[in-house]
């Protein structure tokens, strides 16, 4: 079997793992033959190809990114993208293809599935916002690296009595802040779904001062909002898949 992988959206930690594992199993397990899609989508839309034998994988465990690229691009804002895709699909003998992404990266798979292309869906985000997991790879990395951030905060804070904030990513879901703030001990902790009144929060801050405890830290999704707000937005640049950049809320 002619299998293709590709990656696309953000990188995160596991990516080359996964593109390893899907090469090992496939060529050693089953005999398959194992062909890279760079750049995500994009690469299907451009037929550029990377060939994955178990010596194209060898060593990349310990590298970040991934190693076929990727891209935002969305088949289906380019005009006969989708039957462009399944054009380059048959002329490269490609019996399935495996898609490394989050929801943008999955979305497409699925509709995709719909002109007859046979997907498999791996879910990769350090959001944790993919609907049938309980945790996206990435997820825990991200999470990880927030709380040692929180850790290295926290006697700086409490040395100078400051109140410091801790911005993290996972645009519209606050699974990282939770996680992390609840682990690094944060005071407040402010997510997406729930919009916050600042006003409370000051105020739990003066009762902390009340007490002594005249340092706080705050962890804070990039999604998160005052109530009655919206998300403060870095740009007003809209990618192919209707994403906005988020940031400075924190």
């Amino acid at each position: 079997m002619r299998v293709g992988v590709l990656s696309g959206g953000g990188d995160a930690p596991g990516i080359n793992a996964v593109i390893k594992a899907i090469v090992r199993r496939g060529i050693q397990t089953y005999g398959d033959e194992i062909v890279g899609i760079r750049d995500c989508w994009r690469g299907l839309l451009e037929a550029n190809y990377l060939p994955l034998d178990l010596n194209a994988v060898a060593g990349i465990l310990p590298r970040g990114g991934s190693i076929l690229g990727t891209s935002r691009t969305n088949p289906f804002k380019r005009e006969k993208g989708p039957e462009q895709i399944m054009e380059n699909v048959r002329k490269a003998g490609l019996e399935a293809v495996i898609a490394i992404g989050g929801d943008d990266t999955l979305s497409v798979a699925h509709k995709m599935a719909d002109y007859g292309l046979k997907c498999v869906g791996v879910p990769k985000t350090i959001d944790n916002d993919l609907a049938g997991t309980d945790y996206t790879f990435g997820f825990n990395t991200a999470v990880s690296v927030a709380t040692e951030a929180l850790d290295r905060l926290h006697s700086t804070a409490e040395a100078h009595n400051r109140v410091i904030v801790l911005e993290v990513m996972g645009r519209y879901t606050g699974h990282i802040a939770l996680h992390a703030g609840l682990a690094g001990g944060a005071d407040v902790i402010l997510i997406p779904e729930k919009p916050f009144d600042i006003e409370e929060v000051c105020e739990h801050i003066r009762s902390r001062q009340r007490r002594g405890r005249n340092f706080s830290l705050i962890v804070v999704a990039e999604g998160a909002k005052p109530k009655g707000g919206k998300e403060i937005v870095y740009s007003e640049r809209i990618d192919e898949f209707g994403h906005i950049s988020l940031g400075g809320v924190g």
